[in-house]
């Protein structure tokens, strides 16, 4: 019953939220925060790993990163979750659960995960797309069929799916983007060797097969060198449509889209089609096929190499914060890189021209779009996503000053 109990308060700790405009507070709010849960956070349990395929946030839960029971406050560690997790749950979110590593001397007492059941509400749940439970043991495959019809939602089951193998993940999410803790890594790699799958494990299979006219998943080289223009088709097409057709849609930006649709869109894209998004009768669909074009680059709009100078940008004072900035876009990004940030960026400003109706202002628009301008070559810590999404909000308030030459 414990370990069921685990992955309940696994699944169902990750939705307490607040206000989707508190979600991004200030340089100095948060390091106050990140400071008051110091000791909790060094643990690095709970990590954000960018977003999956669809444009949702991926939340990683390692089981194998709880220290001994004795050695942890689990109320503290309850709420520093909480105060993650208010920062994402509002929008469409994923959860990866490694479950390897969870042992008698690391388990969490039944009382406190019962607690956990309790005092989250189901409305928390309701942005959770799915679920996913690394190398699930018998034992919680078993539970979760006692326990399943005590569950009041039906939906909720359905989010949870099992995945036997890492390599499975890579039809979900950019695996790339998780730093798999070495337990569990090394615990994979014995299961492979056991039990031989059949999918294939190792690199994409997709790897040696780029098509000319691709667009995902490849450089910005690679789609200039095929279409001869510096903003890619896919951005160019995304962009104009929105502009005309979505800048008072409530949410836009943040909701997901239906994911057939978008494999369709992505598919049409990397065949060099046109797409007509007035057909596909959603504007999410155009929204979030620019996010998954940005996340999917081999490198990072703003590249690996301004990651660490980005990162240090909180130790700058406010006000000499916009002349370094603009400085660094002008002299270290690459032209065409700087030339589709500006692109993009001048939508985002649109977007919040009419937030009044969409709902999205810079601080949210920030949230979206930080760990997709940029990311390092491993996971990005909890604290650095703060600083990526206040960078961001930094390009869209003061983007006349920052790229008007």
């Amino acid at each position: 019953m414990m370990c069921d109990m685990l992955d309940s308060e696994s699944t169902d700790m990750y939705f307490d939220a607040v206000h989707f405009e508190l979600s991004l507070d200030t340089d100095s709010d948060d390091e106050e925060t990140d400071e008051e849960f110091q000791d909790i956070a060094e643990h690095k349990i709970l990590e954000v790993a960018g977003d999956d395929l669809y444009g949702r946030k991926v939340i990683v839960f390692a089981a194998c990163k709880l220290p001994p029971s004795a050695q942890i406050d689990h109320q503290r560690l309850l709420e520093y979750m909480k105060h993650v997790l208010d920062q994402y749950v509002e929008n469409d979110y994923v959860i990866v659960y490694f479950h390897f590593g969870l042992t008698s001397k690391n388990k969490p007492k039944l009382s406190w995960l019962i607690q956990i059941y309790k005092e989250l509400d189901r409305k928390y749940k309701k942005n959770l797309k799915a679920w996913y439970i690394v190398h699930p043991t018998n034992f919680i495959k078993i539970l979760w069929n006692i326990f399943k019809p005590f569950i009041r939602s039906v939906k909720f089951g359905r989010k949870i799916m099992y995945v036997n193998y890492l390599h499975e993940l890579k039809e979900h999410l950019h695996f790339d983007q998780l730093v798999v803790p070495p337990l569990v890594l090394q615990h994979d790699a014995k299961m492979v060797a056991s039990n031989k799958p059949k999918y294939p494990y190792g690199q994409d299979s997709n790897d040696a097969g780029t098509l000319p006219t691709q667009q995902y998943g490849v450089s910005l080289h690679h789609i200039k060198s095929h279409y001869g223009t510096v903003i890619p088709p896919v951005v160019q097409q995304t962009v104009d449509y929105l502009r005309q057709n979505a800048l008072d849609v409530e949410g836009i930006f943040r909701r997901s889209a239906n994911a057939v649709q978008l494999k369709a869109v992505q598919k049409k894209f990397n065949q060099g089609e046109t797409v007509n998004f007035a057909v596909e009768g959603d504007e999410h669909i155009p929204a979030v096929a620019l996010k998954i074009f940005l996340r999917d680059l081999q490198e990072p709009l703003l590249t690996f190499d301004l990651y660490q100078p980005i990162l240090r940008l909180h130790t700058v004072e406010d006000e000499r914060k916009v002349a370094e900035v603009r400085r660094m876009l002008h002299e270290e990004l690459p032209e065409d890189n700087y030339q589709i940030l500006k692109f993009i960026v001048q939508l985002l400003t649109e977007v919040v021209d009419h937030s009044a109706m969409n709902k999205m202002n810079s601080s949210n628009l920030a949230i979206v779009f930080g760990p997709n301008l940029l990311w390092p070559k491993g996971q990005a810590s909890l604290s650095s996503m703060g600083y990526l999404n206040n960078f961001a909000r930094l390009l869209i308030d003061n983007y006349s000053q920052l790229f008007d030459r």
